[in-house]
């Protein structure tokens, strides 16, 4: 069971210039007062078979945290160009937001970013160096999230034997189960 859930994702800016910040709230809700803070990164994936060439774009501590629904602005860096190779510049990465507590992951929501040139002759014909002031990117709205089993240190509260049922006999689904398709980013 897990004590802290994603409720929703919301980028304030998408599509965005390649090298624009990432800017966007998460909403999460907490069904027991946490010890400890939670973590947040966000990480862009450029090269799937090189996990070297993963960039952690930003991380964030959230705390205290209380008992509810919770949500935090997060603003990211955009990634350095000079570690992306220059064949996986244009086209499809990945970007992940991965929640974490006491050093272990719980949660990790991925997106694919699409990145093409701004004009339509770039886009037809790309040139050999790439021009990051005139790239875009666009975040796709279809996501998939993982969720892990962690150890928490503590025990959700709970208003009522139903709820406490509810909660204990959740079951932790695999990513395959958890695609999300939601347009707006809210997490199922």
């Amino acid at each position: 069971m897990s004590i802290v859930t994603i409720r929703n994702v919301e980028f304030f800016n998408n599509p965005a210039r390649f090298l624009d910040p990432y800017h966007f709230r998460v909403t999460f809700e907490c069904i027991a007062p946490l010890k400890d803070d939670l973590e947040w990164k966000l990480i862009y994936v450029s090269s799937p078979g090189n996990e070297e060439l993963d960039q952690e774009l930003d991380d964030c501590l959230v705390g205290p945290v209380p008992v509810g629904v919770n949500s935090f602005e997060f603003e990211g860096l955009a990634p350095d160009p000079s570690k992306i190779p220059t064949e996986d510049v244009l086209g499809v990465a990945a970007l992940i937001l991965t929640g974490s507590y006491r050093d272990q992951e719980f949660v990790r929501v991925g997106y694919y970013q699409n990145t093409e040139y701004d004009n339509e002759e770039m886009k037809a014909a790309p040139p050999d160096k790439i021009h990051f002031d005139k790239l875009v990117r666009d975040i796709s709205t279809k996501l998939r999230v993982t969720r892990f089993q962690i150890k928490w240190d503590v025990v959700p509260q709970t208003q009522g034997l139903s709820a406490a049922g509810a909660a204990a006999s959740a079951a932790v689904p695999s990513a395959n189960d958890l695609d999300g398709d939601d347009s707006n980013g809210i997490i199922s």
